[in-house]
This record gives structure tokens, C-alpha cells and sequence, in this order.
């Protein structure tokens, strides 16, 4: 596949910038793999498709407030700061991306928050824009964090055209995240309300969890013609001995196995063993998936609408099938569905 054929044009104004009133109750396009049927419903009528022994695959990674601004010594100049991962716990090191990249150099301090409460140094240059940042704080890590991510803010996706409000700090954070770590949220997850879970759970359908921290790496564009040649970053997976037993005997009794969402997605093809089965996980995946490609655990797939030429895009037409997915597409670009991470939902069965 090359990277062109997934190139559509997507008008503006149907890139959510907000998410639906209710979390349930956003759009879902229903499509069906073998009948080649599409279907519009809204989001929680997708209890009518599953039933008694069916298992949903969700990530319960929490996304934090990864997105600073701060100003460099002398200059005083902004300079946006979006922490990516801590590398070094005691010597308080963090990956992170900053922009304009080109106004910072190593040993360059940076000031963040009223009185220059939290300062950083440059000491590595990792990438063209990325850098190593060692954060002077004598307090302990516990209270260093605490203060970082009171500085911090919620880490829209780009294409959300505006700054964080203070309801993004719930709305763009599934209602199962319990485990920090991710800088971009799970987004089909948003979907789910608490009583939709419920309500699942009463259905007989099993509620299993897997940790993908979903960094900013697989977000980048693409920037090959040939997908065969491109690299996607690593990503930290764990998958449980309980989750894994759930799924084998859910593929065993004839059930369906749900992912809700690509990094789930990911994940799950990530730990993929003999005879449809899964095995325990617990380390990096930089799994890469486009069509075509063979999935035999998971039947169903809940996913939002993506944006042209990305890699999410890619993997769920892997799953649907490419000449059906795009067709969907169109659909739903006619229809008006709304895309992005605030954006409508997808069920591909």
C-alpha cells in the first residue's frame, strides 16, 4: 500500500473541537465486513450487536497534563514544552518536545509558572525538536510531580484548534483510565459511559483491561510513499494472565473478542499466539498495520474517524478492508460525522 491511497479530502468544519454532550451519545456508523451494510445509529445502540460471553478489550491508560508553556532565560521567550516520558525518576530527566526548537540549545534554562516556581535545563538535543530536560527540584519525586502537572495542561490532539478548557481535563480522559502514563487518550474509549458499562455487564458481556501508553511518536505524519518503510515508535503494552485467560475462553466458546480502539487493536496483535489465542505481554510494541493483514483474535473493532494519510487510518482499514473502509468515509463525510478524538465513533463487525 502506499501512503497516497489514503489521502481523502476532509472539509474543516467536520473535525470536532468538542466532544458530544453525553458520552454516549455521539454517532456510530455500523459497518459490516461481510455484507458490506452500513448502518447509523448512535453510539450506545452498540449493546444490540453483542451478547452473553462476548469480551470487550479496553485501555485503561490516563493521559496526564503533559502540555507546558514556559519562557527561556534572558530572552524571556515562550516556549511550549510537551512532556512525552520521564526517563530518570531521581534525576528528574524527562523526554520532551518543545517548540520553536530552533531557540533552544543545550544548557539553556527554562522558567515555567508564577515566580519561576519550576525550572529546567536543556542538556540533551535528542531530535530536531526534542530534547532531554533535567528538572531542578530539591523536593521529593512525589511533590516534583504534584507540581509539574499543576503547571501542566491537557494534551489536545493538534488538530483541535484551541486551548485546553478546564472540561477537557475530564472530557478527554476515558471513565476506566486508572493507569498514568499516555499522552494522547484512547478515543474510542471516551465513548463509554458508566452506565453503558453497566449495562454491558448485565448483558453477560466481559469487561477486560489492558495499559497502552499511546505517546506522540505514531501521530507524526508519514513522511514515506512506501509504508514498507516506515517506523513506527514504541509504545509500553501490558496485557495480564487474567485478560489473556478471559479471551482464549471466550474464542474457544464461538464469542466475539471486541478491541475497542487502535492501540488496543495493537496491543492484542502484539501478543497474538497459536490458534487464534493470546499469550501474556508485558514490554514495547511498535507494531505497524496496514492493509493487508490478518487478524485472528479480534472480530470486532470500535474505533472513532481519522484524520487523512495517518497510521490509525491505516489500521482500521487493515480491519475493515481498504475499498470498504474508504467507502465509509465517503459516507460518513456526506452524512457529516464529525472526526478526531471528539469526534463520532465506528463499529466494524
Amino acid at each position: 500500500m502506499k501512503l497516497s491511497q489514503f489521502k481523502f479530502r476532509l472539509p474543516q468544519e467536520l473535525i470536532a473541537q468538542f466532544p458530544s454532550e453525553h458520552r454516549d451519545e455521539c454517532r456510530l456508523m455500523v459497518v459490516n465486513r461481510k455484507t458490506g451494510e452500513i448502518e447509523h445509529r448512535i453510539f450506545k445502540d452498540l449493546l444490540e450487536y453483542f451478547e452473553d460471553g462476548d469480551t470487550f478489550l479496553l485501555n485503561d491508560t490516563r493521559v496526564f497534563p503533559a502540555r507546558l508553556f514556559g519562557n527561556k532565560e534572558k530572552t524571556g521567550a515562550q516556549i511550549e514544552v510537551f512532556l512525552l516520558r520521564e526517563l530518570n525518576e531521581e534525576h528528574k530527566l524527562w523526554d520532551v518536545l518543545v517548540e520553536p526548537a530552533r531557540k533552544i540549545r543545550i544548557g539553556n534554562k527554562l522558567y515555567f509558572g508564577e515566580d519561576d516556581a519550576m525550572v529546567a535545563e536543556v542538556i540533551d538535543n535528542t531530535t530536531s525538536r526534542g530534547r532531554t530536560l533535567r528538572f531542578l527540584y530539591d523536593g521529593p519525586h512525589d511533590e516534583f510531580k504534584r507540581d509539574l502537572y499543576a503547571l501542566g495542561m491537557t494534551p489536545l490532539p493538534s488538530y483541535i484548534d484551541r486551548m485546553p478548557v478546564p472540561e477537557d481535563e475530564e472530557n478527554y480522559q476515558t471513565i476506566f483510565a486508572t493507569k498514568e502514563g499516555a499522552v494522547v487518550a484512547p478515543s474510542s474509549g471516551l465513548h463509554f459511559s458508566r452506565e453503558l458499562l453497566k449495562r454491558l455487564e448485565i448483558k453477560g458481556v466481559n469487561l477486560q483491561f489492558m495499559t497502552v501508553h499511546s505517546g506522540l511518536g505514531n501521530y507524526r505524519d508519514i513522511d514515506v510513499e512506501d509504508l514498507t518503510k516506515h517506523r513506527m515508535d514504541s509504545e509500553p503494552v501490558e496485557i495480564s494472565e487474567s485478560l489473556v485467560q478471559c479471551v482464549n475462553a471466550t474464542k474457544d466458546a464461538g464469542h466475539k473478542v471486541v478491541a475497542v480502539g487502535s492501540s488496543v487493536l495493537r496491543g492484542v496483535s502484539s501478543a497474538v499466539s497459536m490458534g487464534g489465542h493470546m499469550k501474556v505481554y508485558n514490554g514495547w510494541t511498535n507494531k505497524f498495520i496496514f492493509p493487508p493483514y490478518e487478524f485472528t483474535v479480534t472480530d470486532a473493532f470500535i474505533t472513532n474517524f481519522h484524520l487523512p494519510l495517518t497510521t490509525l487510518l491505516m489500521l482500521t482499514s487493515a480491519f475493515g478492508g481498504y475499498d470498504l473502509i474508504m467507502k465509509a468515509y465517503e459516507v460518513a463525510i456526506k452524512e457529516g460525522y464529525k472526526f478526531g478524538a471528539y469526534g463520532d465513533a465506528m463499529l466494524i463487525l
